[in-house]
């Protein structure tokens, strides 16, 4: 007997077993791949939906604080103007 055929059959076992294992790492790198971009696409169009409603939050907020703004300058206003009544009148008084 030659040992050249004793170790094809051997040899052949150890190829397939090495093509199916390949092919197998491939399919799981392709899933790993796809789901990931999956993952990636999802978190991207999420973040841009955040995005607009921050923008919009933000915008809305100085909306708000502009309005806020104009109340305390008004009220300011108003007390500025009672405070100067109030000096008139009570100099009137000790006068």
């Amino acid at each position: 007997m030659s040992t050249k055929s004793i170790l094809d059959a051997p040899k052949k076992m150890v190829f397939k077993a090495l093509k199916k294992t390949r092919k197998v790492a491939e399919s799981a790198n392709d899933y790993a791949l796809n789901r990931t971009e999956g993952v990636v696409s999802e978190t991207i169009v999420v973040a841009e939906q955040w995005q607009t409603v921050a923008n919009k939050a933000i915008k809305d907020s100085f909306k708000i604080a502009a309005t806020n703004q104009d109340l305390v300058f008004t009220a300011l206003t108003g007390v500025k103007k009672h405070m100067k009544l109030s000096k008139k009148r009570f100099t009137k008084l000790t006068a």
